[in-house]
């Protein structure tokens, strides 16, 4: 039974899934503006300012951003983009290991917009980036003039912010959603609907011990839950084309 419980703890588990943004930022008078998304597995960054400078942000707090070790990507005239600060009046030096790929640079109207991946871990000194809702403080910068070679930034091109991450549902993520088999309400004390009804061949339910408690064959878009016990229980849903969905639902 722990193993059936196991089985079906995984499966759910493994049904979420979640992407995060921040959306478009726009940061302060340099004319910037950054984007930070995240996968399970990848940060993309989207920077854009003016095609004439170099653009730069890196990740810290309000007075301590630019400190010594602190992480950036910087858009300049060389071929790196992985930085670590030395502090403030130092010029960043390049990452030995480049873990920022840059994916597009184009330019329109004066503006260049840059995006770039790595991994949510990175590489030696750089800052782990989390796939979850919540904040990451960040500093910028951009060059002065048409300044595109690393250096002093000047006054007023630079500054501080707040990401806030939320979650998101891609295209085919709303595709996903709108085919998803979905048990409502939840809790439930007498009977459990199910959107996309019509998809389910059958059910199979199990205590949280991993005890399967009956099979159920749907008929319409509900069934009975009355004979449960209140409690946990696991629903292994099959569907017509042969996948498999899995729900939790709480019988009260």
């Amino acid at each position: 039974m722990k193993k059936v419980l196991l089985t079906l703890s995984l499966a759910l588990a493994s049904t979420v899934g979640a992407q995060f943004s921040s959306g478009t930022v726009s940061l302060g008078s340099t004319g910037m503006t950054v984007k930070l998304d995240t996968s399970s597995t990848l940060a993309t960054i989207t920077l854009t300012g003016a095609d004439t400078s170099y653009l730069g942000i890196g990740f810290g707090n309000v007075g301590s951003g630019m400190s010594n070790g602190a992480d950036g990507f910087i858009y300049n005239a060389s071929a790196n983009r992985d930085y670590t600060f030395g502090g403030i009046g130092v010029t960043p030096t390049a990452d030995a290991s480049q873990d920022w790929t840059q994916t597009s640079n184009t330019t329109a109207g004066g503006i260049r917009t840059v995006v770039a991946t790595r991994s949510l871990s990175g590489g030696a000194g750089d800052t782990a980036i989390a796939n979850a809702a919540g904040s990451v403080n960040i500093f910028f910068a951009k060059g002065p003039g048409t300044a595109l070679s690393s250096g002093y930034h000047g006054g007023g091109n630079r500054g501080y912010t707040t990401l806030s991450m939320t979650g998101t549902l891609g295209t085919n993520d709303l595709l996903a959603e709108s085919k998803k088999v979905v048990l409502y309400p939840n809790p439930a004390k007498e009977t459990v609907n199910f959107k996309n009804a019509d998809k389910i061949k059958s059910i199979d339910i199990y205590e949280a011990t991993g005890r399967k408690v009956k099979s159920v064959q749907v008929n319409g878009e509900n069934i009975s839950v009355s004979d449960l016990q209140s409690g946990s229980y696991y629903f292994e849903v099959k569907l017509k084309d042969g996948s498999v969905s899995y729900q939790k639902l709480i019988k009260e």
